[in-house]
């Protein structure tokens, strides 16, 4: 499935400019625009501003079957029209060694061996052919395989199938505006997904999950007794609070939020009005530690509670430029739900690749007429 990554930067950053002359940098700066490291990957990337110097959209797809590589790479141009590219750099991640070519003469012929071609050289060609069609070049096309990479319409040496060029050490550009967005590399997509997954450990699991109906209880209790409008008013400050908790700082490092906080926090998200007004701390001064939050009782929530805090993790990554994570968090809210209608609406302006200055304004505009 392909995956749309926003614009890897914070919001109100200015885009990094590239130099297209550093194909290697790009190559290596992949896994940072991604958010992890691609493996067996089509990964597509809009270039957009004057002379397509600026990167915008990136999105990724396990690598297809032959038979359906013309229907990726339609989808995949479809993907990257809605950001208005200038051009498009396709790089092709993968393991897979050279495709072998028969001999066109019989091989006791003196020089009549087996060509060598670069792998996946036909789902190269299905991606020009789609980009063409909606009038997109492709700027470069690379393979990126064994800490190397080759330009499949380079024709020299460094780009036979023998050779490829080192990708660079260090940290470039890209990567440390991708750093600097906040975006946290993962070993792959399943690492990424890893960091909100339930934990295993049988005892804390039970003393999460009996917090919970403790204070599902008393979320009721209160409810039933107060009315909804001060409820809604109580959740609110204990969601200030548990932000508050998790501002990094002395006072916070190493800490871990009590069960007992993180089940309000869990119970409040489920009145709808509460959850809306947290979408907004996305906007503010305490955007980090309210993913902080998010992640932590996305992590340690039992199901169906995961599914609000999942939600505004995804929302609050997508602000960044972090649309790996966003889908991973996105996944988890529907699991939890699949009829929930926020995160569907979410996972859809993510699937149209709605920028994420975009979502800030709409959430902006929510929040002025809630």
């Amino acid at each position: 499935m392909d995956e749309p990554q926003p614009p890897t930067r914070p919001p109100s950053a200015v885009p990094p400019v590239i130099r297209l002359g550093d194909s290697g940098e790009v190559a290596a700066a992949l896994p940072h625009l991604l958010g992890f490291h691609p493996a067996e990957s089509l990964v597509l990337v809009s270039l957009r501003g004057p002379g397509g110097s600026r990167i915008g959209l990136t999105a990724r797809a396990d690598l297809p079957d032959p038979a359906d590589a013309a229907a990726l790479a339609r989808a995949l141009a479809a993907r990257m029209d809605t950001d208005d590219p200038a051009a498009v750099l396709l790089a092709v991640v993968s393991e897979a060694p050279d495709d072998v070519a028969v001999p066109v003469v019989p091989a006791h012929v003196e020089g009549s061996g087996a060509g060598a071609e670069l792998p996946h050289r036909d789902l190269v060609h299905e991606v020009v052919l789609a980009l063409d069609a909606i009038d997109v070049p492709v700027r470069e096309a690379l393979l990126v395989r064994a800490g190397r990479w080759w330009d499949y319409d380079c024709p020299y040496p460094c780009c036979e199938p023998g050779g490829g060029t080192p990708l660079p050490g260090g940290a470039s550009p890209l990567a440390a505006a991708a750093v600097a967005g906040g975006t946290v590399l993962a070993r792959d997509r399943e690492a990424l997904a890893a960091r909100i997954a339930p934990p295993t450990e049988v005892t804390g699991v039970t003393a999460m999950a009996e917090a919970c109906l403790r204070a599902g209880r008393e979320h009721a209790g209160r409810l039933r007794a107060a009315g909804r409008p001060a409820v809604a008013e109580e959740c609110d400050a204990a969601i200030a609070g548990a932000v508050s908790a998790c501002r990094p700082g002395p006072a916070t490092a190493g800490t871990r939020l009590p069960d007992a906080q993180v089940a309000r926090v869990l119970w409040a998200l489920t009145l709808p009005e509460v959850r809306d007004r947290a979408l907004g701390l996305a906007l503010d001064d305490d955007a980090a530690a309210a993913e902080v939050l998010w992640t932590e009782c996305t992590r340690r929530a039992p199901v169906p509670l995961d599914g609000p805090p999942a939600t505004l993790l995804a929302v609050s990554a997508w602000l960044r430029g972090d649309g790996a994570m966003a889908n991973v968090a996105l996944d988890r809210a529907l699991a939890a739900d699949p009829g929930a209608e926020l995160p569907r609406l979410l996972a859809d302006g993510l699937q149209a690749c709605l920028p994420p200055a975009e979502l800030r304004a709409l959430i902006t505009s929510t929040l002025a007429t809630g």
